[in-house]
């Protein structure tokens, strides 16, 4: 097997605390809460990467009213980001991908990103370190990995992902026939009993480079509005502030609906990861 290059985690740390208020708020949403361990969900995704002989030092994209918490509670694990990135507004993943994707290929072309959402709860963290390791092999032909988790009930509250014939040459990874939107019950049960279905986590991986050419191929104008906004951003303390009028021109698009669902590119790989 090729030596696994280092893998840069992006941490997407949004969100405006209305799903689990009024424990969750606003100024403090249920990533910056302890609701599985003495530690945040935030801080639990930080410490499932934070392996030096795997990953790099985490970015963290967030909005700017949490900056402080973020990076408080990134010290108390004594992890030190590559970099906090604020978020002027919310404008979905995609763009949020994009922007980590331009910073990364400044010092990096061959740059591999992972995408995670900070409010899993993951049991497994070996198992989700190994399906990374795999994924970052598919990168090697260009590939843009998914991960699906193994569904074991028929919930309509997720995404799936239509998995196809394995992928030649990369074992653990498949293709993909298509990405479905949150499905009623039935349909939810039709996808269980196939076995060819697995729930969309929302997690990515993939080569900033060919990443950023899709994207470009498919949303040029959410890359260039990413780029001004990073042509325009100011470092504040340890923060980095992208320019507020050149992001909220950025169309607000997930990555699966901007690139995952249309390029030739797709590839998943089912997790059992607790």
């Amino acid at each position: 097997m090729l030596e696994t290059p280092k893998i840069t985690p992006v941490i997407l740390s949004g969100g405006s605390g209305t799903r689990l208020w009024p424990m969750s708020r606003e100024s403090y949403p249920k990533q910056l809460l302890p609701l599985s361990s003495e530690l945040s969900l935030l801080q639990e995704t930080a410490s499932r990467i934070n392996d030096p002989a795997r990953f790099t030092a985490p970015m963290v994209i967030c909005n700017s009213e949490h900056r402080f918490v973020v990076a408080e509670q990134l010290k108390q694990l004594s992890i030190n980001p590559l970099a906090i990135v604020l978020e002027p507004v919310g404008r979905n993943t995609a763009p949020a991908a994009a922007i980590a994707a331009l910073m990364l290929i400044k010092t990096d072309p061959n740059a591999l990103v992972l995408l995670l959402p900070s409010d899993h709860k993951i049991a497994d963290k070996k198992a989700f370190q190994k399906a990374a390791s795999i994924a970052a092999q598919a990168t090697a032909d260009n590939y843009l990995v998914t991960f699906g988790v193994k569904p074991d009930r028929p919930e309509t509250g997720y995404g799936y992902i239509h998995r196809g014939p394995p992928l030649k040459g990369h074992g653990g990874c498949f293709t993909v026939v298509e990405f479905v939107e949150k499905p009623d019950r039935s349909t939810a049960a039709q996808y269980l009993a196939t076995g060819n279905y697995d729930w969309n986590s929302g997690m990515f991986l993939f080569s900033a480079k060919i990443f950023l050419e899709e994207l470009e191929r498919l949303e040029p104008e959410i890359v260039n509005a990413c780029r001004a906004s990073i042509d325009g951003a100011k470092t504040d303390l340890d923060f980095v502030r992208i320019s507020e009028q050149a992001f909220s021109a950025c169309p607000s698009k997930s990555i699966d609906y901007a690139v995952m669902e249309h390029t030739k590119h797709a590839a998943m790989i089912p997790v059992e990861i607790g």
